[in-house]
């Protein structure tokens, strides 16, 4: 029988990629699993293809402080409390930061920072009483700024610095509080991210087929939080990038640049 099983599970941004095969993997592990999205559309095909499962699902939009605070009363009273807490919903950017309107780099704070930090105040109390866990998906950006998506690593930055925060202040709780960065992942996110004037650019700038599956990232974070793991780092490419910008930064700088830059113009 799976660790998971009757554990309350809450995951935000469960509609899509890895928030979404997280949100299934769980449901296998016998877990009882509430997730909450923008789309009502999304959530309430995930309802159906579940129907079986205890599966809690609610519209809102995280980056208001009352609708996480109505995602995480609802899962309380609902599912009866939380044991783990997955701070997964997110949206990235793609724009040079001279071209981008300061509005956007708010929206991503607001959403991939502050709403991880409401989910996780109204579930504390919850998940300090169950000694559980709380998990940040963040990404390599939040390890290394990245061309381009300045204030998507601003935002990451600002997750991992409060969560680790936060970590060291449970310590002698029996909360465990870890940060999993996916590297480059088969998901959405990129389709979705907002360009230089807050418009999402409905496309991806890499090859989404040679990415690692959404599935098989849910799988890696799942064993890290059995593990009950500080830190995870996936891919190759990500575990190098922390690598070398922790003890050559300056090469660092140069492979980053040559990477997401041809002549001149951002290419990634």
């Amino acid at each position: 029988m799976s660790i998971f099983n009757n554990k309350v599970v809450a995951i935000t941004g469960g509609s899509d990629g890895i928030g979404k095969a997280l949100v299934e993997y769980f449901i296998q592990q016998g877990a009882k699993v509430a997730t909450c999205a923008r789309n009502h559309d999304k959530l309430y095909d995930l309802q159906i293809r579940h129907s079986d499962a205890l599966l809690h699902t609610i519209t809102c939009d995280i980056s208001k402080e009352s609708d996480c605070k109505r995602f995480i009363e609802s899962t309380i009273k609902n599912l009866g409390g939380i044991d783990i807490l997955i701070n997964n919903a997110g949206i990235s950017m793609r724009g040079l930061f001279n071209d981008t309107d300061t509005e956007v780099i708010k929206k991503l704070m607001d959403l991939n920072f502050f709403g991880a930090l409401y989910c996780t105040k109204y579930a504390l109390p919850s998940i300090l009483e169950r000694k559980g866990t709380i998990v940040g998906v963040s990404s390599i950006a939040g390890y290394r700024g990245l061309p381009g998506r300045t204030g998507y690593s601003a935002s990451k930055f600002a997750l991992q610095g409060w969560l680790e925060a936060l970590r060291t202040e449970l310590l002698d709780s029996g909360v465990n509080v870890m940060w999993v960065c996916p590297g480059f992942t088969s998901s959405n996110i990129r389709n979705a991210a907002l360009n230089a004037t807050g418009e999402s650019q409905g496309e991806s700038p890499l090859d989404e087929s040679k990415l690692m599956s959404a599935e098989e990232c849910a799988v890696h974070i799942v064993k890290a939080i059995e593990k009950r793991k500080r830190t995870l780092v996936l891919t190759g490419t990500g575990k190098q990038t922390v690598f070398l910008n922790r003890f050559f930064p300056a090469w660092a700088d140069k492979l980053v640049h040559k990477y997401y830059f041809k002549d001149g113009k951002l290419i990634k």
